[in-house]
Parts: structure tokens; C-alpha cells; sequence
């Protein structure tokens, strides 16, 4: 164990980004999620969910693309390549924390 400090990504660890990211993290890199189906497992508003959805996007950790399926509009959320990185550094540094032993 290393005494450099532990951080924890602020912009993933909140607690409601955290349970977004591990969604889209959790699918294959080419999957995207339906807005509605994050809003609905996750029992969000929908501007609860979309000022959380603005600070992931505005950090580059996932892209939102509006299409209509008929004269319906569909939102998906896809992590980007970025997001996923930081998502792998957050996990890392979280196992670092609880592995975390005081030096001698």
C-alpha cells in the first residue's frame, strides 16, 4: 500500500450518478439505455434524472442521443469510452479505501 492520498471521483460518487453509471457501465460497450428505463428502475423524476444526466455528459462520462420512433422521441443514454475509464478508476480507488491500512 502506496501513502499516496485516496480520492474518489466526486462526479461518480454520488449516490444517484453512481447507480447511473453502474447501469450503463454494466452493459456492453455498444449498448445503450433507455432514458425511461433508468428513470423508472432507479424511481427518479424526470429533473432529478436529467440534472444528474447533465453533470455525467458535461464530465464526458456518457452521451444522450434524442431519436423519435414515429412521431414518439426516445432517449438513450450510452457511457463513452472516458466514462468507462473513470468508472474502472472509481472502482479502483474504492477497493484502495476499503483495503486502506494505516502505516506503521
Amino acid at each position: 500500500m502506496t501513502d499516496e492520498p485516496l480520492h474518489l471521483n466526486e462526479t461518480i460518487h454520488q449516490s444517484t450518478r453512481l447507480r447511473i453509471m453502474t447501469m450503463l457501465v454494466g452493459q456492453p460497450a455498444s449498448d445503450r439505455v433507455a432514458y425511461g428505463f433508468i428513470q423508472e428502475t432507479l424511481r427518479l423524476t424526470g429533473g432529478n434524472l436529467t440534472t444528474h444526466l447533465r453533470k455525467l455528459e458535461d464530465a464526458g462520462y456518457l452521451v444522450i442521443t434524442k431519436e423519435f420512433e414515429g412521431v414518439k422521441p426516445r432517449t438513450w443514454l450510452t457511457a463513452t469510452a472516458e466514462g468507462r475509464r473513470a468508472f474502472a478508476d472509481y472502482l479502483a480507488n474504492l477497493e484502495r479505501a476499503l483495503n486502506w491500512q494505516p502505516s506503521p
